[in-house]
């Protein structure tokens, strides 16, 4: 049976430093979309509801935590795909809807950083990111997968955890 709170990376070393961590691709649902900064955290959730719900219409069992990876950002917004992990790529007996896909999960060498305060403050672990890759001068791909090991329910919880991938070019 698949564990639907499966890390991609298993459990930080160290939750205060980067983990070196090499991601294998996993079977998920995709869909894509764009949003205003405003209204990011509830379209992700959004997204992972569509998800949730193709899932189970699919007979999909959900096989690790929800992911997004940001393809682009600017000072308006962003465009992402949300992805959910599942037990298998669908077999296509049930259409699916919704702009909903199957794809694989990042995978690859990766730098982990996790994120434990509310999304409101997410700002502040990009920042050390950047901070962090700047000093070690690694360069690095331009987009970024977070993993959601707490459930997106309120983006003020300060016991959210994000798991943050970074990979090196």
């Amino acid at each position: 049976m698949p564990d639907p709170n499966a890390t991609l990376a298993g459990k930080p070393g160290d939750p205060s430093d980067v983990d070196e961590v090499q991601l294998v691709p996993k079977p998920v649902l995709a869909i894509s979309g764009q949003s205003s900064w405003d209204q990011g955290f509830q379209r992700l959730v959004e997204s992972f509801r569509i998800l949730r719900e193709q899932a189970s219409r699919s007979a999909l069992s959900v096989a690790g935590r929800p992911l997004t990876l940001f393809i682009e950002t600017d000072d308006n917004g962003f465009r992402f795909e949300a992805m959910l992990p599942v037990d298998r790529a669908p077999d296509g007996a049930v259409p699916l809807a919704n702009g909903v896909r199957s794809s694989t999960s990042p995978a690859g060498l990766s730098l982990r950083f996790v994120h434990t305060a509310p999304y409101d403050d997410i700002d502040s672990t990009y920042e050390t990111i950047t901070a962090y890759l700047e000093a070690k001068n690694i360069k690095v791909k331009d987009a970024f997968l977070e993993e959601y090991v707490t459930d997106l329910k309120d983006p003020g919880d300060p016991n959210l955890e994000i798991n943050v991938y970074v990979q090196p070019q």
